[in-house]
């Protein structure tokens, strides 16, 4: 376990490493930075300031003292001031993380109470009317774009179920808390990864009930709820566990489709997506930065809970005591 830590880390630091080196060389790449800070419909700046601003953010140092003194700044929570808004890009960050916390929580809770169960009740039932069933809502929910999926709920139960106790709000996060607000997003972003953890948990299931274990336990006369709840489960959460993490860190980044169409003001509409509209580099580069930092964490996180569920549970396959 030490030795796979320590790999892992390692990997992990890489990463980081390529990542930010890939963010910088992109401003690099441009004939002069400046102009990616200070576009020429931008803010205004005289030839002065233009020179000013040369000085100031170190452009005229070389490339390996610039990139050091950006990533040190960087892992020190300093991403530079926002150019359109002038305030610390690490304030829009923090200011605008709750919001995108609710919604991934709430879309990933979603995703989990609806995706596992249904996959492990379509294994059970394989080949029978509700197997086929939960297979087609799964493709559908995976084919479906977000935004599909998004404007559907807007339309029926915003527009069409409007003056009926069924009417949903959908215009955005309240000031205060408000439940029937987080519904449609939540749902809306939550879809598309239910239906992917539904096939991820059947098709492990099936393997996992068609093991040699699950045939010595049934011809032991072990009950059928005992066989799929204590052993198959265990062993077929691993892949969907691991997954659902990995989700759970893609909207911590930010869902952006989602909050747009919501006008959620998460770090995907209020930071990444104003930063793009706004040609606001710095806004643009410290949240890039601040995504494959939370990735990598996250990536690292459910590589460990893998092999901690894996090495748990790998006896569940092997003796047979336990089975009666």
């Amino acid at each position: 376990m030490a030795r796979f830590l320590t790999q892992r880390l390692i990997s992990s630091f890489i990463s980081i490493i390529g990542a930010t080196l890939v963010i910088f060389l992109l401003v690099q790449l441009h004939n002069d930075p400046r102009e990616l800070y200070v576009p020429d419909s931008g803010y205004g700046l005289t030839e002065e300031q233009w020179e000013m601003l040369g000085e100031k953010m170190g452009f005229n140092d070389p490339l390996p003292i610039q990139y050091w003194n950006w990533i040190s700044g960087a892992f020190l929570g300093d991403f530079g001031v926002s150019l359109a808004q002038q305030v610390p890009v690490r304030d829009i960050i923090q200011n605008r993380m709750r919001a995108t916390i609710e919604l991934a929580i709430g879309g990933w809770a979603f995703a989990i109470l609806l995706g596992i169960p249904t996959g492990v009740f379509a294994a059970v039932k394989r080949g029978t009317f509700w197997d086929y069933i939960a297979r087609g809502v799964a493709i559908v929910g995976q084919g479906a774009p977000p935004f599909v999926i998004g404007l559907l709920l807007i339309v029926i139960f915003a527009v069409w179920l409007q003056d009926t106790p069924f009417y949903l709000p959908a215009a955005g996060r309240p000031p205060q808390f408000d439940f029937r607000n987080y519904i449609l997003p939540c749902v809306a972003l939550g879809w598309p990864a239910a239906a992917g953890l539904m096939r991820l948990t059947r098709s492990a299931m099936l393997e996992v009930l068609d093991s040699e274990f699950v045939k010595l336990a049934r011809a032991k006369g072990v009950g059928w709820n005992k066989v799929i709840y204590k052993h198959a489960l265990k062993n077929a959460l691993i892949t969907p566990l691991t997954s659902a993490l990995l989700l759970f860190s893609g909207w911590l980044n930010g869902a952006l489709v989602i909050e747009i169409i919501f006008g959620w003001p998460g770090i995907g509409y209020d930071a990444l997506f104003t930063a793009v509209n706004d040609n606001d580099f710095p806004l643009l580069q410290g949240t890039v930065f601040f995504f494959v930092i939370i990735f990598v964490i996250f990536a690292l996180l459910a590589d460990l809970l893998y092999t901690i569920i894996a090495v748990s549970y790998t006896h569940l396959t092997l003796p047979t005591s336990d089975l009666v």
